[in-house]
């Protein structure tokens, strides 16, 4: 009794270590009127609890907000990562979908521009409406993290070994070499990693797609029995990515351990990345380097989204160059 007691207090203290860290986003979501209708439960089994797809944007900023230093005020910045975390209502997978930054449509009240741009010229809400029109659903959760905390949360978890798909000399490290193949990161490194383009003859996909492959081994990492059996690896962790971290005012710690618990069957093998379909890249009328949607492979992806079937979604490689 006097353990359970003590894991009680002790996940108490750590909820209450996240929400007193991570900075609230103080506007987050549109207009109700330019919105998609809300989600419908899913059929469940007598007894069973009504569960509805979840959709989090996770956005991603190299850079503080430009009034006060805080990521929780992103004004006039143009987000650098910008991915869907999709939970289908089954609990049992779950998706995330990269949208490359200088993918090229039409911004809510602005024109045309990069979807990156949206941040900068309405703020979160613009960021939330402009994402919500792509995929036909509505964004449950929004959460940005400043890439500074990839460093931190690397090094709290004692490193991340990730399968590096393609061998590169940083620019972000002065002669260090990214070996093709599984490397272990430290913090420093992870920093690099993720952030890295110039090294790449495909640039921003080639990014996107380390990126991908970095968070896939973090989550398998932080999952691991070594991990969460150990209370001061977790304690270190929460500690390391919660500072870098905004929020909307309902993604608590409560929020994030009751969701948890739905996900407790989920392994890391489960999770799905893949990236918005894309059609090359080309320049704008004004000379803008931009990425090309691939409209008619994003209706297939926007049906999956609205039916909640990613599960039957097939993803294709994107690529600079026009498949």
């Amino acid at each position: 009794m006097i353990a359970v007691g003590g894991s009680i207090v002790y996940i108490l203290y750590l909820g209450s270590s996240f929400d007193a860290a991570t900075q609230k986003i103080p506007q987050v979501f549109p207009a109700e009127t330019v919105r998609p209708p809300t989600s419908t439960p899913a059929p469940v089994s007598a007894g069973a609890t009504a569960a509805t797809a979840q959709n989090i944007l996770l956005i991603g900023s190299d850079t503080r907000g430009s009034i006060d230093g805080s990521i929780g005020d992103l004004t006039g910045q143009r987000s650098d990562t910008i991915m869907i975390l999709h939970v289908p209502a089954d609990r049992k997978h779950l998706y995330v979908m990269s949208i490359l930054r200088d993918s090229w449509l039409d911004i809510p009240g602005h024109g045309q521009a990069k979807v990156n741009a949206a941040l900068a010229f309405g703020g979160m809400p613009l960021a939330v409406q402009t994402v919500e029109g792509l995929i036909g659903v509505r964004i449950d959760h929004v959460v940005v993290a400043d890439f500074s905390g990839f460093k931190e949360v690397t090094d709290a978890l004692g490193g991340v070994a990730v399968a590096n798909p393609v061998g590169f000399v940083s620019s972000k490290i002065e002669g260090h070499y990214f070996a093709q193949g599984t490397v272990k990161l430290t913090g420093t490194e992870a920093l690099a990693f993720v952030r890295e383009r110039y090294a790449f003859a495909d640039g921003d996909f080639q990014r996107v797609r380390n990126q991908q492959a970095f968070l896939k081994a973090m989550l398998g990492t932080a999952l691991s029995a070594s991990t969460l059996s150990n209370p001061l690896r977790v304690n270190a962790l929460v500690g390391a990515v919660a500072p870098y971290l905004a929020v909307d005012s309902g993604f608590t710690a409560a929020y994030v351990a009751g969701l948890a618990v739905e996900l407790r069957d989920v392994r890391v093998d489960d999770v799905t990345f893949f990236t918005m379909p894309t059609n090359g890249t080309g320049t704008s009328s004004g000379g803008q380097s931009i990425v090309n949607i691939d409209w008619d492979a994003l209706s297939a992806v926007k049906q999956a989204f609205v039916t909640d079937t990613l599960g039957s979604y097939e993803p294709e490689i994107q690529s600079m160059s026009k498949r």
